[in-house]
C-alpha cells in the first residue's frame, strides 16, 4: 500500500509549487507566504525546546550593585560573608540610616561575631541576643548608636544547590556628625542648643554618662575632687536564672549601669566576676546603697532635684565602720546625709554601725527604697494599720521603724515594691535577707502608680 501513495504525493507538491510560482504576485500567494514564514519574535527571543515557556524570565533584574552612603562610619564592624541588599537613607527627626544584608551563615555565627567585635573594641553595649537563635545588638562608641538586628530567614525557591536558610542582617546608625551637633554649642549665637554640661563644669550635675568614662572627676572651688556615680553597661550571662518576667526589666538596669557588683575603686577584670550576676545570692547592705543611688540617679538622669549627692573623702563618716577610704562610702554616706537610711543624723543616735556587708532584709529594703518612691515624709503606721492593710501574719514581727515604710507601699498599688517583687503573700518575713534579683526588681520603678518612671523609660531617654 505504501508505494502506491508516493506519487500521489509528489504530485500534490508539483502542482502546489506549479500555483505558487505561476501566481507569485498574486495576494492569495503573497498571503500563503507569509503563513509560512518564521515568527520574528522568535529572531530576538529563541525557543529553547524542551523549556515549558512559563520557565522564561518575565523582566530582567537590575544588576546594578547596592553601595554603602558615603557617610557610613568605619568604625561598624561587617561581616565578610553578607551582601548588602538594600540602603534606607535617613528621614524624618530620627537621622537613622538603615542597611539590609543578606548571608548564607547561621545566624548564630553572626551573632557570636559581632558579640565578639564589640567586646574587642570597646563598644558600650546597651543590648544583646539573649540566645543563639538571633536577636538585636544595641551598641554605643565615641556619640555612634549603632543597632544590628540578626534574624533567621527561609529562602524560598532554592535550588538543591543552595542553602534552604539565610540570615538577614539590619544595621541602623545615626551618624557621628549628626550624633555631635545634637550637642554642640551654636557658635553663630550666644546662645547653645541642646548643650548639656559636661564634667568639669560647674553646672554638671550627677552620674557621669557613659560616653565620657574617660573624662576627669568634677573639681570643686576648693580644687577637691567629688567622687561622682559613673554608670557602665552590664552584661550578664546567667539572668536564664531567674522567672522570666524579671528578665528584661534586669537586663534594663544592667544597661544604665546600675547593677555593678563591686565598687568603682576595687573593680578588677574578671571575666567571671563581670558576668556573672548571680540572682540568687543576697545582697548585703553596701551593695544594695550602691545600687539605689545609681538607680536613683540614673532615672532621673534630667532632673538634678531629684537626684542624690554623692559625699566627698573630706566630709566626716557617720558610721564607725565605713571610712572615708571605702570604696562605696560616697554612696553610704551620701544616702545618710539625705536622711534616707537611719543614722544619727536622722535622729537615730544608736545607729552607730552601718554593717556593709551584713545581709539586706525586708523590711531594710522598704525602709530604704519607700522614701524614694513618695518623695515625702512617710506616713503615721501603727501595727494595727498594717494588719488591716496588708493582713500580714507576721505583721507583729516587723520593726517599728519599718511599719511607716511597709504602709507607705501599700498606698503605691500596682507599684508597691512588695507586689512587685513577692506577689501575693500573707507572709511579709520582715527579717528574711532579699537576694539580688529581688533587690534588682524593687530598682526598676520609682514613684507612685499615678506618676514615676522605670527603667526602660529611662534607658529610652538615655538612647535617644
Amino acid at each position: 500500500m505504501l508505494p502506491c501513495k508516493r506519487p500521489a504525493v509528489f504530485l500534490i507538491w508539483a502542482v502546489l509549487l506549479t500555483s505558487l510560482t505561476a501566481c507569485a504576485n498574486s495576494p492569495v500567494a503573497k498571503n500563503l507566504e507569509e503563513s509560512l514564514a518564521a515568527d520574528p519574535k522568535l529572531q530576538s527571543n529563541p525557543v529553547v525546546f524542551g523549556e515549558s515557556q512559563s520557565k522564561q524570565p518575565q523582566a530582567q533584574p537590575n544588576d546594578s550593585t547596592v553601595q554603602l552612603p558615603a557617610d557610613f562610619p568605619k568604625d561598624i564592624p561587617l561581616y565578610a560573608n553578607a551582601k548588602l541588599e538594600e540602603v534606607i537613607p535617613a528621614s524624618g527627626s530620627e537621622n537613622k540610616t538603615s542597611t539590609r544584608w543578606l548571608s548564607s551563615d547561621p545566624s548564630n555565627f553572626i551573632a557570636s561575631f559581632y558579640g565578639n567585635q564589640f567586646k574587642t573594641n570597646n563598644w558600650q553595649i546597651l543590648q544583646q541576643p539573649t540566645d543563639d537563635a538571633g536577636g538585636t545588638f544595641e551598641v554605643r562608641r565615641n556619640d555612634l548608636l549603632l543597632k544590628i538586628s540578626i534574624q533567621p530567614k527561609s529562602v524560598t525557591n532554592a535550588t538543591p544547590n543552595q542553602p534552604q536558610t539565610a540570615t538577614e542582617l539590619l544595621i541602623d546608625y545615626v551618624p557621628n556628625s549628626i550624633a555631635t551637633a545634637q550637642t554642640t554649642p551654636n557658635t553663630n549665637s550666644s546662645e547653645t542648643t541642646n548643650v548639656v554640661p559636661q564634667p568639669g563644669n560647674p553646672q554638671f550635675i550627677g552620674p557621669v554618662p557613659p560616653a565620657n568614662l574617660a573624662a576627669q572627676p568634677q573639681s570643686t572651688a576648693n580644687n577637691q575632687t567629688t567622687p561622682t556615680a559613673t554608670a557602665e553597661s552590664q552584661e550578664f550571662s546567667d539572668l536564664n536564672k531567674v522567672p522570666q518576667e524579671w528578665r528584661q526589666h534586669i537586663q534594663d538596669l544592667a544597661a544604665l549601669g546600675v547593677l555593678s557588683l563591686e565598687p568603682k575603686a576595687t573593680k578588677s577584670n574578671s571575666t567571671t566576676t563581670n558576668n556573672q550576676f548571680e540572682p540568687s545570692k543576697i545582697v548585703t547592705h553596701r551593695e544594695y546603697a550602691r545600687w539605689l543611688i545609681a538607680a536613683n540617679n540614673a532615672m532621673y538622669a534630667s532632673n538634678p532635684a531629684k537626684q542624690i549627692r554623692l559625699a566627698s573623702e573630706s566630709t566626716q563618716p557617720v558610721f564607725s565602720d565605713v571610712t572615708a577610704k571605702d570604696p562605696d562610702f560616697p554612696a553610704i554616706q551620701g544616702l545618710a546625709e539625705a536622711g534616707l537610711i537611719p543614722s544619727p543624723l536622722s535622729g537615730d543616735s544608736t545607729v552607730v554601725l552601718f554593717r556593709p556587708d551584713a545581709p539586706l532584709t525586708r523590711e531594710q529594703l522598704l525602709l530604704w527604697k519607700s522614701p524614694l518612691d513618695t518623695r515625702q515624709a512617710l506616713p503615721s503606721a501603727n501595727l494595727d494599720t498594717v494588719k488591716q492593710t496588708w493582713g500580714f501574719q507576721d505583721a507583729a514581727r516587723i520593726d517599728p521603724k519599718a511599719l511607716r515604710a511597709v504602709l507607705a507601699d501599700y498606698q503605691n498599688g500596682e507599684q508597691s515594691n512588695i507586689r512587685r517583687v513577692f506577689g501575693y503573700t500573707t507572709l511579709f518575713q520582715p527579717k528574711k535577707p532579699v537576694t539580688r534579683a529581688e533587690a534588682a526588681m524593687t530598682l526598676w520603678y520609682f514613684g507612685s502608680q499615678s506618676e514615676g518612671v522605670s527603667a526602660t523609660e529611662a534607658l529610652k531617654l538615655k538612647r535617644s
